[in-house]
């Protein structure tokens, strides 16, 4: 009997233990996880909140501060420009080139102009004068001077007659651009012989074809 009444006090004397939300977790945490379970938020590794921080410091400088991550911004100043005065200074030279060449061009083209409201072209010079070939006041002689793509020629029409035309050959002129060279004359008695003879002139050059009295020759 006694025996009997230990027994069930000690069978009285055991109590139920409530089982804490802890085991739970941890027979969470154990246990394989399915789909059809739903995962506390706790399960998860949290994140530390970030910020990132903007300011100026004392210098004047940009600072970014994004946790223990500082970056300071230096404000360089612009590099400076190179000086590119050589290269004014060559194209101010072309330029200066260019329209020298192209000033000297419409001299020359102004020139021709006139020259060809004067002269014509082929270069030509006319003039009447008595100088004793079967002329008179009346019926003066004429003569041609023609520069013919650089020669001189002189064609005389004795008192106005073309059937009894001379041609003289005058010089050959070398020079650059020679057909573009007019040619002149004047009439006076160079030697003194009381005949009028020519005088050719080719710009700075002075050229006598005296009278024999029926012709011109040249000494």
């Amino acid at each position: 009997m006694r025996d009997g009444r230990q027994m069930r006090e000690q069978t009285a004397q055991h109590t139920l233990l409530k089982r804490r939300a802890s085991a739970d977790q941890y027979a969470l945490m154990q246990g394989p996880i399915t789909d059809e379970e739903e995962v506390p938020d706790s399960y998860y590794p949290q994140r530390m909140p970030t910020s990132t921080r903007r300011y100026v410091d004392t210098r004047g400088h940009q600072v970014i501060q994004q946790g223990n991550r500082r970056i300071v911004i230096h404000d360089e100043p612009p590099p400076k420009k190179r000086s590119h005065w050589p290269l004014f200074v060559c194209i101010g030279m072309v330029t200066m080139v260019a329209l020298w060449f192209i000033i000297q061009l419409l001299v020359i083209w102004w020139t021709n102009q006139q020259l060809n409201a004067t002269y014509q072209y082929p270069r030509m010079y006319q003039a009447d004068e008595i100088v004793g070939h079967s002329d008179s006041t009346d019926h003066p002689t004429h003569f041609i001077f023609e520069n013919l793509h650089g020669q001189v020629i002189i064609i005389e029409f004795p008192g106005g007659d073309y059937t009894h035309a001379r041609v003289y050959k005058g010089p050959t002129l070398y020079a650059d651009n020679a057909d573009q060279t007019p040619v002149t004359a004047e009439f006076k008695d160079v030697n003194g012989d009381g005949k009028v003879d020519i005088v050719l002139h080719i710009q700075d050059q002075r050229i006598v074809f005296y009278n024999t009295g029926t012709e011109f020759k040249t000494q």
